[in-house]
């Protein structure tokens, strides 16, 4: 019994390494549409100007697309503001949905926007790998 739990306890810790060794993300490999889980990854493991870049572009088009969303979120909020009477008028009102999600995105392209200055900071302070 006690070899049987010792075995099935070593097999889980090989299985559990060879696991974490494919998690490995390289900046090449990403694509446009990266995970959170790779995204931490690449943040932790960036320390070259290319890295730093690379990541700095991504939060940059991340702020594009969220400040269109807000654009698009602000013309909706205006839209519905125009009727806030009768059924509408009860909370929470369609015009109240619609003003949350402006601040929502007004909120995740500002995220985006530091997360950008931040990585491009970093990218300016890096010494460059190919230094001669």
């Amino acid at each position: 019994m006690t070899r049987r739990v010792v075995a099935a306890w070593i097999l889980s810790l090989v299985f559990a390494n060879v696991g974490s060794a494919q998690g490995a993300v390289s900046f090449t490999e990403i694509g446009s549409h990266p995970t959170r889980t790779q995204l931490k990854q690449l943040a932790r493991d960036a320390h070259t100007q290319e890295q730093y870049l690379a990541l700095a572009n991504y939060y940059e088009t991340q702020q594009e697309i969220y400040l269109q969303r807000e654009e698009d979120a602000k013309r909706e909020w205006e839209r519905r503001s125009q009727n806030t009477t009768g059924a509408f008028g009860k909370y929470p009102r369609p015009v109240d949905w619609a003003r949350n999600l402006y601040e929502y995105y007004k909120n995740k392209a500002s995220e985006a926007g530091a997360r950008e200055s931040e990585y491009s900071r970093l990218a300016a302070s890096a010494v460059p790998v190919n230094v001669q």
